[in-house]
């Protein structure tokens, strides 16, 4: 995980749509940028449905939303027409930013040792800094955390 007060980490990656979206784009903007293991498992997808029941109060607040997961673009897109998300989810099949963010990482599942993404979320402000990190976050509450938080 990335420490607070350093220069988030760029990166290009495609959303749902196949649209391409870079952390630059956001200058200006506060970016609540959560990584979480996958698509339709159930809690990514309460993660998921929670930040998008509160998705207008974060743009009230000037913040964007953006999921990020090693899922497939294809992956993104049904799991974001089947909920309705109103926000982009990336694609990182590649685990560029996934890496570069520091949520690569070993994980106990049933005895075995695996390596995944730790559900994981950072508030960058408007220079494109970390202002706050949060790890191992709990998926229904951490929307509401991130609102609070903003």
């Amino acid at each position: 995980m990335l420490s607070t007060g350093i220069q988030a980490p760029s990166f290009a990656l495609p959303d749902q749509n196949g649209r391409t979206h870079t952390l630059e784009e956001y200058r200006g903007q506060k970016v609540v940028l959560y990584f979480y293991p996958k698509d339709n498992t159930p809690g990514c997808t309460k993660q998921a449905c929670a930040f998008g029941e509160l998705y207008p109060q974060f743009t009230e607040k000037g913040a964007v939303v953006l999921g990020v997961s090693k899922d497939s673009v294809a992956s993104h897109k049904k799991f974001a027409e089947k909920y309705g998300l109103p926000f982009p989810l990336l694609s990182d099949e590649g685990l560029e930013a996934i890496r570069a963010y520091g949520v690569w990482q070993e994980k106990n599942m049933y005895g075995k040792k695996t390596m995944g993404v730790v559900r994981t979320t950072y508030l960058i402000d408007e220079n494109g800094v970390i202002v706050r990190a949060f790890s191992k976050v709990k998926a229904e509450e951490n929307p509401q955390q991130m609102l609070d938080t903003l």
